[in-house]
């Protein structure tokens, strides 16, 4: 991948420092550098970070160093400075140098010098190949340079010392380049909970696996408040510190395939699991005392994992059954104080059917990554894969251990979408790739023997499995949407049919009432009913010509036809009524019982028609008790031939009904009427 690494450091002469440097050629072209004022540096073909020797401590003086950068054709390279500080002397012969081109035939981009040198563009090359130049002579004062590079389609290219708070933004992105642990910069907090602002911003996001060291990437930042405390963990061979209260932090979106893989909650259960072998034995107490493979899982309380002897041939593997998209690793050592064993590094294998297997490699590497362990024997150590791989075994080779070897574990992922990924490389090991299968051992712990090949079955999910899983993914939530929608239909039809029964009983009778109500009214209601008001004629010639009368005829079960309708509660017409008197009765006229008497059916009154609205008025309002429940002098008889009517209560002490008026407002007469005059009510006798 291009890294620079320090082979040998010593004085010579007047305090000049040799540096001897690894160069690397690859596929690409060139990209290594050489001279002994270089600083740690990553050159990889997409980006990288490029620092003076001590950064960002004083240089040494009288130093030389040159990189050579190439990135894949048609790509154009920019650079962006985080530090630049050659100090006071000469530019003749201190400076910093960009060229396009390698070799011989390199021309000159720019040209720096000077103390604290403030860069803020973009400086970018013509070419796929870039030559960067430093040289320093004898000085007192400058820190030297820092800065990042990558293919100019990266344009929101930042460099590894810009912090959470150079950015005020809510949320933002930003490419952070390959490189960036060679920063001496400080952070505090961890994923999930997030970092604190004045953390640099690439160093977490390699903290979190948001983007690998080797690689770098786009990142996608959130900032939020912040919280009291930070906490210090290990991941990714970046070590935060703790951090007290800030204003702000900023956390990293992912893909969302970080879940646990089953071992710590028993998602993956024992025969899941296979080791090369167990210890154990018995203790003077007789005691059985067993590190099998059952105590492998992460927060799991007891013994954890480990095996007969310590060597770097024992391994654990875990089958998912089927394939998974694996992105991280955590492990942690005995949570036995007595027992304080852990794995300091590891590497990883993984295998899609069980026989051939491949060791994890990062980005732009040609060699297995080992991965940094437990520090002690209690912590969490993290470690992401980046990229993840897609596999269904995977099997853990500790390396390094301190005192022997004891693990337990969790992994992190999702399910696979089918395939390898795209940015995923696996290469296949030397060898068969086979190993000893577990063996308990019968004897005390200083005592080994050999291991044989596991048994490996094929136990994968049968594929209907995945679709009966998919199908209730789908039919459980349309289930729950339409019994979501039928509920609130019913509600809704409930509520109006309330509403609506609200409304139309302004006039109705409660319920608990009808019955009672109905059984009065039936007393004074004919026993026919009037189907229109057009079949109804209320008098006739032989009408009009009878006398005045002081009684109210009795009501009959069976009245007439014709007889004149009755309002509720009220047994005559009132004194206003529609129908305007008659002028007295002819001689020689008997009088019938009104309500007995026919009338043909081709004579109709001639005062029967509506009168015009400028005669008298003599209508008045009939007041219907808005409770429907009749008074009781309704309910009672007097008498068989007089009916007790009842009025508003504003008319009580006075007759039930006025007298009817003319046009000019005086009272008419009542003798000789054809209809009933109005009746005072008789008071209520005593007892």
């Amino acid at each position: 991948m291009g890294r620079a690494v320090m082979v040998g450091r010593g004085p010579t002469g007047a305090g000049v420092l040799v540096l001897s440097v690894l160069i690397v050629l690859t596929a690409e072209g060139c990209r290594g550098q050489k001279g002994d004022g270089c600083g740690p540096s990553v050159l990889g073909p997409s980006s990288g970070t490029l620092s003076s020797l001590d950064n960002p401590r004083t240089h040494p003086s009288d130093t030389v160093c040159e990189w050579e950068i190439t990135v894949p054709r048609g790509k154009r390279i920019h650079f962006r400075f985080a530090l630049l500080d050659l100090g006071e002397s000469d530019c003749q012969v201190n400076y910093l140098r960009l060229y396009n081109g390698i070799g011989s035939k390199k021309t000159e981009i720019v040209k720096y010098c000077g103390l604290d040198q403030k860069v803020d563009e973009l400086i970018e090359s013509s070419g796929n190949q870039v030559t960067v130049q430093f040289r320093s002579v004898m000085h007192r004062t400058g820190r030297g340079f820092y800065l990042s590079y990558s293919t100019t389609e990266h344009s929101d290219l930042i460099t590894c010392l810009d912090k959470g708070s150079d950015f005020p933004e809510a949320e933002f992105s930003k490419y952070c380049p390959a490189g960036c642990l060679t920063s001496t910069e400080k952070i505090s907090g961890t994923t999930p909970n997030g970092y604190r602002e004045s953390s640099p911003l690439c160093v977490a996001a390699i903290h979190a696996g948001a983007v690998s060291n080797a690689a770098g990437g786009k990142i996608t930042v959130v900032s939020s408040t912040g919280i009291p405390h930070y906490e210090a963990t290990l991941a990714n061979n970046v070590t935060s510190t703790v951090g007290i209260l800030s204003k702000n932090l900023f956390t990293f979106k992912t893909d969302g395939c970080s879940g646990t893989l089953g071992l710590e909650s028993g998602g993956v259960v024992d025969s899941q699991l296979s080791v090369s072998s167990v210890w154990d034995w018995n203790t003077t107490a007789g005691e059985h005392v067993v590190w099998g493979k059952s105590g492998a899982r992460l927060k799991k309380p007891g013994l954890p994992w480990a095996p007969s002897s310590s060597d770097r041939q024992q391994w654990l593997q875990v089958d998912f059954r089927r394939e998974k998209r694996i992105t991280g690793i955590v492990t942690t050592g005995s949570d036995r104080s007595e027992y304080p064993y852990f794995v300091k590094a590891y590497r990883v294998q993984f295998s899609k059917d069980g026989k051939e297997w491949h060791f994890y490699r990062e980005t732009n590497s040609s060699q297995d990554k080992i991965f940094q362990g437990n520090m002690d024997y209690q912590d969490k150590v993290r470690n992401n894969f980046i990229p993840p791989v897609e596999a269904r075994f995977v099997r853990i080779k500790p390396t390094l251990w301190d005192q022997r070897v004891a693990l337990k574990l969790e992994l992190f992922g999702c399910v696979s979408g089918g395939g390898r990924a795209a940015d995923t490389k696996l290469f296949t090991t030397s060898g068969s790739g086979s190993t000893p299968p577990p063996a308990k051992t019968k004897h005390p712990p200083h005592l080994s023997e050999a291991t044989h090949t596991p048994d490996i079955r094929n136990t994968t999910m049968p594929p209907h499995c995945g679709k009966d899983v998919v199908l209730m993914a789908v039919l459980v939530p349309v289930a729950v949407v339409v019994l979501t929608a039928l509920i609130l239909t019913v509600t809704c039809v409930c509520h109006w049919r309330n509403k609506k029964k609200s409304a139309e009983g302004t006039y109705d009778i409660p319920y608990w009432d009808r019955t009672v109500w109905w059984k009065s009214m039936k007393q004074l209601l004919p026993s026919k009913m009037m189907e229109t008001e057009d079949s109804v004629r209320y008098s006739t010639p032989e009408v009009s010509r009878l006398a005045g009368r002081s009684a109210v005829p009795s009501l009959h079960a069976e009245p007439a036809e014709y007889a004149q309708p009755l309002v509720s509660g009220v047994t005559t017409l009132g004194a206003r009524s529609t129908f305007k008197p008659d002028e007295g009765p002819e001689p020689g006229y008997s009088d019938p019982d009104l309500y007995d008497a026919p009338i043909p059916p081709d004579v109709y009154h001639p005062y029967a028609e509506p009168l015009p609205s400028s005669g008298a008025e003599y209508a008045t309002p009939i007041v219907v008790d808005m409770g429907c429940h009749l008074p009781s002098k309704v309910l009672n008889f007097v008498g068989p031939s007089s009916l007790l009517t009842w009025t508003d209560g504003s008319q009580s002490g006075g007759s039930v009904y006025d007298t009817p008026k003319n046009a000019n407002g005086q009272t008419m007469p009542t003798q000789d009427l054809t209809y009933q005059v109005p009746q005072k009510v008789p008071p209520k006798p005593a007892g």
